[in-house]
């Protein structure tokens, strides 16, 4: 099997480009060293520490819908949903491996988590009864 270095994502709401097209499937790969050292010369993280989340994932996400590039600008004009899915997605990939959520069925209240990516054999984890 080989080592899985991108993953793909759905955004909550999407992405509206300047024509009004919707955009929400990407692609994030896993981060580099240098994807996390570069943002930090940027004079924009330099004089507001919050933006280092922009430049760093302008830098992973490797496509989104069906744009032909994406920067600094597109991720700035995600709606913060999209944005903090993407926060968690990030952290999830690169550190924990592989992305999960952890959900609670509104009927029968039985907890268990997701793999986000529906990776190996599809199952769900359960956390309770």
């Amino acid at each position: 099997m080989a080592f899985k270095t991108e993953f793909p994502f759905t955004l909550p709401k999407g992405y509206i480009d300047s024509d009004g097209n919707l955009h929400r499937n990407g692609v994030m790969r896993l981060a580099t060293a240098k994807d996390e050292i570069v943002p930090l010369q940027d004079y924009r993280v330099q004089n507001n520490r919050a933006y280092l989340v922009i430049v760093l994932l302008s830098r992973v996400i490797i496509k989104l819908g069906e744009l032909p590039m994406l920067d600094t600008e597109i991720i700035e004009n995600l709606f913060s949903t999209d944005l903090a899915y993407l926060q968690e997605f990030y952290r999830r990939i690169n550190e924990e491996g592989a992305p999960r959520v952890h959900a609670k069925c509104p009927s029968c209240q039985h907890e268990f988590d997701i793999d986000l990516l529906g990776g190996g054999d599809g199952r769900v984890v359960g956390q309770g009864g």
